[in-house]
């Protein structure tokens, strides 16, 4: 039978189909599995040869029982093996979330305790300097090769192409309108909503549209519609009429016919490592871990925090040191601008910033109030008078936010975190807002990766609370990571 799963929250975007879930799909998704064996069969020979030169060089191996001529190939033929055998190249870990980074990992680091292991007890003389050289430039290779991967099939689906899933939801109209919103909030995710099943009491002798998406049948013909228009995954969100009974026949009718079936669960916004899935009685319950607040993974963030942003401190000073002094030739006043920010635990303190305003920048905020281009509580302004030349270029390239390193080594930030918010935003919070306080703010977090002052206030905010209630160090330096794309593209800096 066709398994049901979780569907993660995700999200839509566009892709060629065909009149039934097959052709166009399956041709797209076996040219993007044939890119990655060819590009993880190029690192692995690449990484081979590195360890090979960084170990030997121009001296001829010795030692060895198995000439490398064999080794080498061998290596790499295995290596393959194993990245299939953890089933790497699965498209339910393709494209999109984290699993696919860890399954590559677990490949490369088992074969290498595997042949280690080997090694020891067959006492073949193949040098460890060449399988560690080999292995390190291999993984890091293999995962560097995916993400070039992924943000090519990102950019695609973006464009409406490139390999894609393609959606019927069933469900109530409420929930069906909630989840195709939740899928299309990421448009590379790869989730293409084509059409949806409503309850038969909901149908309307004429054709009907939830929003822009088509209603093309009920629950009693949902296979039908399916295929009907083309769709490869049926995804189940929440409705009285669907019970465990009808759902598990939906199952069995799906089998056979290719069409994947996924349950959307309405629990949303909560990472993977915290939801497990236990089946009692044959039916599988989602366990939900609480978020962790406190304990020994909070210590570490913390020391590496500090530990980062001293040598930081450090490494960049003689660019602090140019920014001061072109502050200071720029316009009068201050080169350090001191903000009151809430912390955590509501707890106030003051953030340090390059000066980027006139003086009394404060002062003509209220004039300006009626520009404001936000939907929320924090004001902004895409040209705002009050900012300086410099001020400007700093800005663009996140250089403004440099000093708040000192608050990080002083214990007041954390490098990723929630946006740390103004006292008056605070005074405005609701109880659900208010969560944001429960961990440091940060230098950088999912808003910013995500667009910055481009993302409506709301959406800010849903990506505050989602770091809050799933942060782990995995997450941290993968936020830190695109971090640096963020800057770069100057994505909503103003």
């Amino acid at each position: 039978m066709t398994s049901a799963t979780l569907l993660t929250p995700a999200s839509t975007s566009s892709r060629p189909g065909g009149d039934r879930p097959g052709p166009a799909t399956r041709a797209a998704e076996r040219a993007y599995i044939r890119l990655l064996v060819v590009l993880d069969t190029s690192v692995l020979a690449v990484a081979i040869l590195i360890g090979y030169v960084a170990r030997f060089g121009d001296e001829q191996p010795s030692g060895s029982e198995i000439p490398y001529v064999v080794v080498a190939p061998a290596l790499l033929l295995v290596w393959l093996v194993s990245l299939k055998a953890m089933r790497c190249y699965d498209d339910q870990v393709l494209g999109y979330g984290a699993d696919e980074y860890r399954r590559v990992n677990a490949a490369s680091l088992r074969l290498a305790g595997g042949i280690a292991i080997a090694g020891y007890i067959a006492d073949v003389g193949v040098s460890r300097g060449f399988l560690a050289i080999s292995f390190a430039v291999g993984t890091v290779g293999l995962e560097v090769a995916r993400f070039a991967a992924r943000k090519r099939l990102h950019r695609a689906r973006d464009r409406g192409a490139g390999w894609s899933r393609k959606v019927l939801v069933v469900g109530d109209t409420a929930h069906v309108l909630e989840l195709v919103h939740t899928l299309r909030r990421e448009p590379y995710a790869g989730y293409q909503v084509v059409g949806a099943c409503i309850p038969d009491a909901l149908l309307a002798p004429v054709p009907q549209r939830l929003g822009d998406v088509p209603v093309v049948g009920s629950f009693r013909g949902i296979p039908e519609a399916a295929t009907a228009i083309g769709a490869d995954t049926v995804a189940v969100t929440a409705s009285g009429e669907l019970t465990a009974t009808r759902l598990r026949r939906l199952g069995w009718q799906l089998e056979g016919t290719g069409v994947e079936l996924v349950v959307a669960p309405a629990l949303t916004d909560v990472a993977g490592p915290r939801i497990h899935t236990r089946p009692v009685a044959g039916l599988p319950l989602i366990h939900v871990e609480a978020p962790e607040f406190r304990g020994a993974r909070k210590l570490v963030k913390g020391l590496v925090d500090r530990s980062i942003s001293l040598i930081a401190l450090l490494l960049l000073a003689p660019l602090v040191a140019v920014i001061a002094l072109a502050i200071k030739l720029d316009s009068r006043g201050p080169v350090l601008f001191r903000q009151t920010r809430v912390g955590q635990g509501g707890k106030e303190f003051g953030v340090f910033k390059f000066r980027t305003m006139v003086v009394n920048a404060d002062a003509l905020l209220a004039e300006l109030a009626a520009r404001n281009e936000t939907d929320g509580l924090m004001f902004k302004m895409r040209d705002d008078p009050r900012v300086t030349r410099v001020g400007r270029l700093l800005r663009k390239w996140s250089l403004d936010e440099l000093p708040q390193l000192a608050n990080v080594l002083l214990g007041q930030m954390s490098l990723v975190g929630p946006r740390p918010p103004l006292p008056s935003e605070v005074a405005r919070y609701d109880g659900d807002v208010a969560r944001r306080l429960l961990v440091k703010p940060g230098m950088t977090g999912l808003w910013q990766v995500s667009g910055r002052s481009d993302l409506s206030w709301e959406d800010g905010i849903r990506l505050d609370l989602y770091y809050v209630e799933n942060w782990s160090l995995a997450a941290d330096l993968t936020i830190l990571w695109k971090t640096f794309g963020a800057v770069v593209n100057s994505r909503g800096a103003y």
